[in-house]
């Protein structure tokens, strides 16, 4: 037994001894990891400044610029008054691009009750822009759909009900803050779907074959998206057809006049 409590002791002793040395070779660590992403930053601004009007002005550039920024915990959107806000003004220019889509979205409400692609999106400002005008030139600059969406992400810290949400390949962008749960979903998933009927419609038939829900699921479904005017009714002959506007391929004409 004496033998047993020597051997605790000893391994104990041991311990102590080795976790100064651990403390001190973590911090180590972590001071040279620090002046790492110091060296990364500096390495990240000296890019930024030779590439500004690349940054500014071409959306798949500054897409690439964006990522490289992530892993540094780096925040090139941020206002004017901080060093990367002043040199590039990407913060006032997704602020001016997310109030554009803003103005798009509520003035699309009407017939696709809150629910709008993000390329329509793009079509509209990049062929008719929107009656709102900056006196500044940021909006000016070329931009994509993934400066849209960020733009968007803008939007839905304000609490304004503005998101995006994924639908099969399209992105759409949701102004309203009526929740879209799973089977309002898996609805828009079955409309994206062409190999059930038309791109863009869904019917109870389409629904039970693909979805394998009765027809009280069904209804309660498509009936809480119609009353929101995010889907249209067509009666054909007795036979009932649900649209979604949103989900169309059509223009862009007559939505903001």
């Amino acid at each position: 037994m004496a033998h047993r409590k020597r051997g605790v002791g000893i391994a104990r002793a041991g311990a102590a001894a080795i976790k100064p040395k651990a403390d001190e070779l973590k911090a180590s660590d972590l001071a040279s990891a620090i002046e790492t992403i110091k060296k990364l930053e500096e390495k990240l601004a000296d890019f930024a400044k030779t590439h500004k009007s690349s940054i500014q002005h071409d959306p798949e550039f500054r897409a690439k610029f964006l990522e490289m920024c992530v892993p540094l915990g780096v925040d090139p959107l941020s206002t004017s008054k901080s060093f990367w806000g002043a040199m590039l003004g990407l913060g006032e220019f997704y602020y001016e691009l997310s109030v554009k889509v803003a103005e798009v979205c509520i003035a699309s409400r009407s017939r696709n009750g809150g629910i709008i692609r993000v390329s329509e999106v793009k079509d509209i400002l990049m062929q008719r822009g929107t009656k709102f005008q900056f006196a500044d030139t940021y909006v000016k600059r070329s931009y994509n759909e993934d400066d849209i969406i960020k733009s968007v992400k803008k939007l839905s810290k304000l609490g304004s009900g503005f998101r995006t949400i994924t639908v099969g390949q399209v992105v759409l962008i949701v102004s309203v803050p009526e929740e879209l749960d799973n089977d309002h979903m898996q609805i828009m998933n079955l409309a994206e779907d062409d190999r059930y009927g038309q791109y863009g419609e869904v019917t109870i038939d389409n629904i039970s074959r693909a979805l394998r829900w009765n027809e009280e699921r069904s209804n309660r479904a498509l009936e809480l998206l119609l009353g929101k005017g995010m889907l249209w009714l067509d009666v054909n002959r007795g036979e009932k057809s649900y649209w979604f506007p949103s989900l169309w391929n059509q223009g862009t004409t007559n939505v903001i006049k």
